[in-house]
C-alpha cells in the first residue's frame, strides 16, 4: 500500500482515504460505522471484513450491491448508500 492520498465522494460528502484501502477502510477511518440498515431499521456496516457476509453493501460509480470490505477504493469513486426498497 502507497501513502498516496485519494478522494471519493460517498452519498454526496467528499471523503480522503490512501491508495490501497477498502471502500469500508476510508468509511471507517472517517467515523462512519454504519451505512445501511435492515428492514426493521438496525444499523449495518462491516460485520465479517472478509466479503462472507452481506453487511457492508453500498452502490460504486452506479454498480450497486458492492461489498465495502472486498472493494478497494479507487481514487474519485462515487458511492452511494443503499436501501432495501432500491432492489425490492
Amino acid at each position: 500500500m502507497s501513502d498516496r492520498p485519494i478522494r471519493i465522494t460517498v452519498d454526496g460528502e467528499p471523503l480522503t482515504g490512501i491508495a490501497g484501502q477498502s471502500v469500508a477502510g476510508v468509511l471507517l477511518a472517517a467515523g462512519r460505522i454504519s451505512w445501511r440498515a435492515t428492514r426493521s431499521g438496525a444499523p449495518r456496516g462491516v460485520f465479517c471484513g472478509i466479503g462472507a457476509c452481506f453487511d457492508c453493501l453500498l452502490t460504486v460509480n452506479d454498480v450497486p450491491d458492492v461489498r465495502a470490505c472486498r472493494r478497494p477504493a479507487a481514487d474519485g469513486d462515487e458511492i452511494r448508500t443503499q436501501t432495501r426498497e432500491e432492489h425490492a
